[in-house]
């Protein structure tokens, strides 16, 4: 799964298909294969040749639009262990420090309509928050530009351990710095190095802060290197993808900097024990990285000492589920088919939960027929989790008045809190009669639709550990929506008083939200409670039983 129509949690490659019209990347290429040799490996003292991926992350990262503005102000290449990360970050550098890496002007005769010059007054860094991140990419520098290199030789270049002098007033080096000690400098570029290990206890991302801040004031680019991180360590490589995933769903504002993502995962259905399963994954994950020996990464993978979820994550370049995950990401994504339509008029069930601000407001249906899972509408407060949004009413009551429109509701649930006046009046004065099932049915104060979950705990954990059953068993379908994808992913098991696992935040304060994946499990919930209710005003097929 490679197109941009799929969920972005859901894409197995991430770069933007095909190549932008306007750009420096053919200029930097051949510029690269012009001063470099590669210095290690089968390959070693013959002119550097970059891969297929490579030269489309170039591409992309130097492309610019008609005015001559960058696409893209950030990049972050996530790519499992063994990909050549490091190398290729050491080449960008110095490609950097003396390549034609900025628009000199448009010529519609050469490859990407552009031509490139050098960098005035250059300040690459290579950054960190201890010396052991950068070591791996400064030892690359220092190896594809020798002393005794073409590179060095053709452009005056003082090498250095930690330093790379290019008169007049250029330079290359390696910074392990704490927020403080960085800001200010006014870099041209800025390798950040391991990002996954950028965490708040070494500082991280107060460091991320200030090198974007410096980045903006000159008017510079970043790229982060990383391989797939631990969930819930609040490291900068989990925030960037945040960010790209905010970006891709459009819940950024334009003019915010733009972020490249280059990142290749496993396939979700790799069956990482059976040997033809793994090596066609590992083939795909690896693709074009021909000096990876995949046989020798499948024997380090089948180690007895090795534990699943690191080689998920190293290997399958996965960022490996927290231990209190209620379900993966992968495992979603097994179950969506985003071409199954549901059409006017078919039967299904409704579940809302809604929030006035900070959380999100969501309304999921569900079809009645084979249990197809589908959004009708999300309100989701701004990224930050620090603003004041508040979801507009009409923009929520517009959503029910749609699904009742176009299909045949059966069930409609909806929680409580905040939305009262909506759940307990207005929406069953206009829908109850339409209903073959009652939120609360009988009692002093029985509801059509209101259906308080601080009262239903019970309940809605029993409905939460079948959800989980059933998308371990794969028994339905939903339709890839990127949002819902992102709170399943983010939802965490929450034991109640009486032993049945719910979902919830990772913590309460957290920006992740879960309050769509509250509503898929509530909408399937309902299903089962209009198949219970309803048999002889139902359309059955033998689907009603999964």
């Amino acid at each position: 799964m490679t197109t941009a129509l799929a969920s972005p949690l859901d894409r197995l490659v991430t770069l933007p298909e095909g190549v932008p019209e306007l750009t420096l990347g053919w200029g930097v290429a051949q510029w690269a294969m012009t001063y470099l040799r590669q210095p290690n490996g089968t390959h070693a003292g013959q002119p550097f040749r970059p891969v297929d991926s490579q030269i489309r992350f170039w591409l992309w990262w130097y492309g610019v639009d008609e005015d001559g503005n960058w696409l893209f102000d950030h990049a972050v290449r996530r790519l499992a262990k063994g990909s050549g990360k490091s190398p290729f970050a050491a080449v960008q550098a110095l490609a950097e420090l003396c390549g034609p890496v900025r628009l000199a002007d448009f010529d519609p005769s050469v490859p990407g309509g552009c031509v490139g010059k050098r960098v005035d007054m250059p300040l690459v860094q290579i950054v960190a928050t201890n010396e052991q991140q950068t070591a791996n990419t400064m030892r690359m520098v220092r190896a594809f530009a020798s002393k005794k290199s073409r590179l060095v030789a053709e452009y005056g270049i003082d090498p250095g351990k930690e330093k790379y002098f290019l008169p007049p007033e250029g330079t290359l080096e390696q910074r392990t710095s704490s927020a403080s000690g960085a800001e200010g400098s006014e870099t041209s570029f800025t390798v950040l190095d391991e990002t996954e290990h950028w965490k708040p206890g070494n500082g991280g991302p107060g460091l991320m802060s200030t090198l974007a801040d410096n980045a903006a004031k000159s008017g510079s680019r970043m790229l982060e290197t990383c391989n797939a991180w631990v969930p819930g360590q609040d490291s900068v490589s989990e925030s960037s993808f945040d960010a790209w995933i905010s970006q891709e769903e459009g819940r950024v504002k334009d003019g915010a900097a733009r972020i490249l993502c280059d990142a290749r995962l496993i396939p979700a259905d790799t069956d990482w024990a059976d040997a033809e399963s793994l090596r066609k994954g590992l083939d795909f994950v690896y693709d074009d990285c021909w000096w990876v020996d995949r046989r020798a990464i499948m024997g380090r993978i089948w180690n007895p000492a090795s534990r699943l979820a690191d080689s998920v994550r190293k290997y399958g370049n996965r960022p490996s589920a927290a231990d209190d995950a209620w379900t993966t990401t992968p495992a979603w994504s097994l179950l969506a088919d985003p071409l199954k339509i549901v059409a006017d008029k078919e039967q299904i069930a409704l579940f809302f939960d809604g929030s006035k601000s900070r959380d999100a407001t969501g309304l999921v249906g569900c079809r009645i027929s084979d249990g197809h899972i589908f959004v009708l509408g999300c309100y989701e407060p701004n990224p930050s989790h620090s603003s004041d949004d508040e979801v507009p009413p009409a923009m929520v009551d517009g959503w029910v008045h749609a699904a009742f429109e176009k299909y045949e509701v059966l069930g409609f649930l909806a929680d409580v809190k905040e939305w009262e006046s909506f759940v307990k009046v207005s929406w069953p004065e206009k829908y109850a009669d339409q209903l073959i099932v009652h939120a609360v049915a009988t009692g002093k104060e029985p509801q059509p639709i209101a259906w308080d979950m601080r009262s239903h705990s019970y309940d809605f954990g029993l409905a939460c550990e079948l959800t989980e059953t059933e998308i371990t068993e794969q028994l339905f379908t939903h339709d890839g929506d990127s949002r819902l994808a992102r709170h399943v992913g983010n939802a965490r098991r929450r034991p109640n008083r009486w032993g049945a696992i719910s979902i919830g935040k990772e913590s309460a304060n957290s920006p992740k939200k879960v309050d769509l994946a509250v509503c898929m499990v509530g909408a399937r919930m309902v299903r089962r409670m209009v198949i219970a209710a309803g048999p002889k005003k139902v359309r059955t097929n033998e689907a009603f039983f999964r």
